[in-house]
């Protein structure tokens, strides 16, 4: 795909993978919908952006709400007039044990991770099938092929995200010419550590961090742009990222 002046959308772009993307798809010429409900952050975002010489534009979309959501891709599509790009980003993931029934943080990860990826992609696609052209990515994760201790229900819901990416690209490509890639990284530096309530857990993230280079969301950036740059009779299906010193 030539992607200068093309349109995409970018949710959970308030920090991390979704931001390092949305700086990058801009610094190449694509107008780019910054979404997330944090909307003081998106304007610091858009205006960084802007003053170096990009076209962004912030939305501020809860993507558990089908209301916020549908609003946002009618108000990127008559800001910029198509959309062609999505990446469907925002994810929670706070580890726990099973046993500890943190039940509250198993609703909220299926709600964002799995439902709120169902919105969107149930919202860009009309304009896509009317295009008849566009490049649904997915951050799943290799949490979405392996399962890990502490990581049952995040596993399940990036698992779910792996399999609605690899369904949809069996339907919507031949049918419709939207290529369709799921992003699957290991450790990456961002916010969703944040997430993790248990103490336990959140210092064996820590200690992670101390005994390996982590990825930087920009390093998933360059690896979003190099199957979207791919000729247009290539699907670039699935891609594992990793850390060199990540063996597992």
């Amino acid at each position: 795909m030539d992607i200068q002046g093309k349109v995409a959308l970018v949710t959970g772009a308030s920090s991390g993978i979704g931001e390092g993307v949305a700086r990058k798809l801009a610094a190449a010429g694509v107008k780019v919908g910054l979404a997330a409900r944090r909307i003081d952050t998106l304007n610091k975002i858009v205006d960084e952006i802007t003053a170096a010489g990009g076209q962004a534009t912030a939305i501020e979309m809860d993507v558990t709400d089908t209301a916020a959501v549908e609003a946002g891709v009618q108000s990127l599509v008559a800001t910029y007039g198509s959309l062609d790009i999505l990446l469907n980003n925002s994810g929670l993931m706070p580890l726990s044990d099973i046993d500890s029934l943190k039940t509250d943080e198993w609703r909220r990860m299926i709600d964002v991770n799995i439902q709120g990826v169902l919105n969107v992609t149930a919202a860009v696609l009309p304009t896509m099938i009317a295009q008849k052209n566009g490049h649904i990515f997915f951050t799943s994760s290799i949490a979405g092929r392996k399962v890990f201790k502490g990581l049952s229900v995040y596993c399940a819901t990036k698992h779910a995200v792996s399999a609605f990416a690899e369904g949809l690209r069996m339907e919507i490509a031949p049918k419709h010419n939207i290529r369709v890639t799921s992003l699957q990284p290991g450790a990456v530096a961002t916010e969703l550590y944040d997430h993790i309530t248990d103490k336990d857990y959140r210092q064996q993230m820590d200690d992670l961090a101390g005994s390996m280079v982590f990825l930087q969301p920009e390093d998933i950036a360059e690896t979003l742009l190099f199957a979207l740059k791919a000729p247009d009779h290539v699907d670039i299906a699935d891609m594992f990222i990793m850390p060199t010193q990540q063996g597992w």
